[in-house]
């Protein structure tokens, strides 16, 4: 364990002198010349009032709005125009942008998730008649961290109204995000204007009580396992689990949420050599696949496509030291990945419906962003 440890984090370290490089000529076309059939394929299934997949999740089409954006902004200019405009009209007087679901769901509207995405998108089309929508949004996603303490102080949940303590990493890494992607808009607030921002050092907090990480997290249903050490889980006491021959439950990581922690982890502000961050990293090394969601088969896939690329890109690495000395340059294994994934039509699709992944609007929206992060 220690001689793996040691590799993989010298691997991670060294990664930065592999900055500069960048993919093989060919498969860059390859990867281009799929994202482009991937967006006429998504630009396609646009409906005509600018949504994709389900109208109550302005979501699921800010995802899509977001991919075209990153992939050809100028061939889809109408397309994102109509997707801006469902999105707006999806904006709540308190700045939230979500829609009152069709049917009664958990969660409610989803209002969290909801606006963490569509804000994040809607800033990426880079219009300054968007800045006001934006800064409302920060001012409502910064009102919904919990901050009650316990084991959910810090993180967000999907809906801030619904009775109970109640948040998980996946909200809150999406709202971290968000939130550190968006920043730049509270510069242009009127003097006098209350600037809105996440308490960050609640955000740490948080984040502790998902990492199976002993002596960071301090809870009873952390994992003593050493297969889990580093890595992170859903949500605080539940969510996928371990019980032991004791019967005693505790976390299980597993490969979408751990790079979930890692992007969290660097938004919060935790110093790379930090144990915290070189522990996630240690456990993606060990954990390394592409053929599934390592701990969770084939369930979220394309979730954790997209979140691999994102964390791994964020950290600044471009390649890793896996134990047994092989050498990862993760840019080049996700792009042929995918490439290799993607159905004759044009689309990406998971057989597994855990999470709406079988919803191919939503599965090439994520496969788009994750190939643009991969090329840069």
């Amino acid at each position: 364990m220690k001689k793996w440890i040691i590799g993989c984090l010298a691997g991670w370290m060294a990664a930065g002198a592999a900055m500069g490089a960048g993919l093989p000529a060919e498969l860059e076309a390859e990867a281009r010349a799929a994202m482009a059939k991937g967006a006429a394929w998504l630009a396609a299934q646009q409906q005509a009032d600018g949504h994709w997949a389900l109208a109550d999740s302005p979501a699921l089409t800010g995802l899509s709005m977001w991919a075209l954006q990153k992939t050809d902004p100028a061939a889809y200019r109408a397309a994102i125009d109509r997707a801006m405009v469902f999105i707006l009209t999806s904006v709540q007087e308190d700045g939230s942008i979500w829609r009152q679901p069709s049917e009664q769901r958990k969660g409610g509207g989803l209002a969290n998730y909801n606006t963490a995405i569509c804000m994040t998108a809607l800033h990426a089309l880079g219009r300054p008649e968007l800045v006001p929508v934006v800064q409302n949004a920060r001012t409502y996603l910064a009102k919904m961290q919990y901050l009650g303490g316990g084991s959910y102080g810090g993180g967000m949940g999907y809906d801030a109204d619904q009775g109970r303590p109640y948040t998980d990493l996946s909200n809150s890494y999406m709202a971290y995000e968000a939130m550190r992607l968006t920043q730049d808009v509270e510069d242009l607030r009127a003097a006098g204007e209350p600037k809105a921002d996440l308490d960050w050092k609640a955000a740490q907090e948080f984040l502790a009580q998902v990492q199976n990480l002993k002596g960071v997290n301090t809870n009873a249903y952390v994992s003593e396992d050493a297969d889990n050490q580093g890595g992170f889980a859903y949500t605080p006491g539940a969510g996928p689990s371990t019980t032991n021959a004791e019967g005693k439950v505790t976390l299980r990581s597993y490969g979408s949420m751990t790079y979930a922690g890692l992007l969290a982890l660097i938004y919060a502000d935790v110093d790379a050599q930090d144990v915290r961050v070189q522990s996630a990293k240690d456990w993606a090394c060990r954990h390394w696949s592409l053929d599934e969601n390592p701990g969770m088969g084939q369930e979220g896939l394309y979730y954790f496509f997209n979140v691999l690329a994102k964390s791994l890109a964020a950290a600044g690495d471009d390649t890793l030291d896996l134990p047994g000395g092989r050498t990862v340059a993760w840019r080049e294994e996700v792009v042929r990945r995918l490439v290799a994934l993607q159905k004759p039509d044009g689309f990406w699709v998971n057989e597994n419906n855990r999470w709406w992944e079988a919803d191919p609007n939503l599965v090439t929206a994520y496969t788009l962003l994750a190939l643009a992060t991969a090329l840069r």
